[in-house]
C-alpha cells in the first residue's frame, strides 16, 4: 500500500501531543490589534489545544499521527 500525504498546510499549523491532542495557534492576531481589547489579546497568546470535534476534522490531514 502507498505512503499517504500529509497536507503540508496542516502540518505547518498544528502540532500533536504526547496524548494525541491537537494544538495550534489562536486566530484574530494577525492584524487590527488596536480593535482588539486588551483582554482579547492576552487571552490568544501561546497555544491552544482543540476540541475532539475540531480534532476529528484535522486529524484527517495529519495521517501518520497518533
Amino acid at each position: 500500500m502507498p505512503k499517504l500525504k500529509t497536507k503540508s498546510g496542516a502540518k505547518k499549523r498544528f502540532k500533536v501531543t504526547a496524548s494525541g491532542r491537537i494544538k495550534c495557534q489562536s486566530a484574530g492576531k494577525r492584524h487590527g490589534m488596536i480593535k482588539r481589547t486588551k483582554k482579547f489579546i492576552r487571552n490568544a497568546r501561546g497555544m491552544k489545544v482543540l476540541s475532539d470535534e475540531d480534532t476529528r476534522i484535522v486529524r484527517q490531514f495529519l495521517p501518520y499521527s497518533r
